[in-house]
């Protein structure tokens, strides 16, 4: 008896403000004679646009081309798990921040601030925000992966690059940003493979074919990746491939 009590006792409350009506889903009139959406519904959008955000890091800002030259960096080297994916996730994300630094004070100015100011509605501070964030995209996209996009969707073209939609900028940013990846990443190679190539010849002119040739590349490899300020080299190409 004593349990239902309790159970009445807490869904009264939660039916009397069902009746009333949740204020999180309520609407007013905007001045402009539109309507806009209370606050609570507004933070609750916000907190689920924040679960995309990881798609947004890896698809629309500079984190897919550095991530991947790292990994085909370590490949190269053929240290194994050296440096590990933890290090090499934990570089590509501090300098994606790097990278996108202008973008992310452009929105800060332009859509976060007013806002949170309250000058600016939602939706239009989305739409500003997308802004910054559309023109870096076009800005590392080739004209060719746009166009091959819009002839698999069916359309016909745009008239400038700002009428290219986000479905269609998206795919081609990321097959762009793919194709850049592993262009630096072949150059990247082309060293450490002739140093492997060299190693191989030697030990076969040697006689020493049973001896594995990584076995003795590798040091070779190390100290010329260290001598040459290799890392310094490779984040410096990194990020100036995007401030061109």
């Amino acid at each position: 008896m004593r349990i239902w009590l309790a159970i009445l006792t807490l869904v009264a409350p939660m039916a009397a403000s069902a009746a009333v009506g949740l204020p999180a889903v309520t609407m007013e009139s905007a001045p402009d004679g539109g309507q806009t959406w209370t606050l609570s519904l507004q933070v609750l959008a916000l907190m689920t646009a924040i679960t995309f955000l990881p798609a947004i890091l890896l698809m629309m800002t500079s984190f897919t081309r550095i991530v991947i030259v790292l990994a085909i960096l370590r490949q190269a080297i053929g240290a194994g798990q050296a440096p590990p994916n933890q290090v090499i996730v934990g570089l590509s994300l501090f300098l994606t921040l790097f990278v996108m630094a202008p973008v992310f004070d452009r929105i800060n100015v332009e859509a976060l601030q007013p806002y949170m100011a309250g000058s600016l509605e939602m939706g239009d501070a989305l739409t500003r925000a997308g802004g910054p964030l559309r023109q870096f995209m076009l800005d590392q996209t080739r004209e060719s992966d746009i166009a091959t996009f819009v002839r698999i969707s069916g359309g016909q073209g745009f008239a400038t690059p700002e009428d290219v939609p986000f479905s269609i900028l998206v795919p081609s940013f990321v097959t762009s940003e793919l194709k850049t990846a592993f262009l630096i990443g072949f150059l990247i190679f082309i060293p450490f493979v002739i140093i492997d190539l060299v190693v191989a010849s030697v030990l076969m002119s040697m006689g020493m074919m049973m001896l594995s040739p990584v076995l003795i590349s590798l040091p070779f490899k190390l100290m010329l990746f260290v001598l040459v300020d290799g890392w310094s080299l490779v984040m410096g190409t990194l990020a100036g491939s995007f401030f061109r």
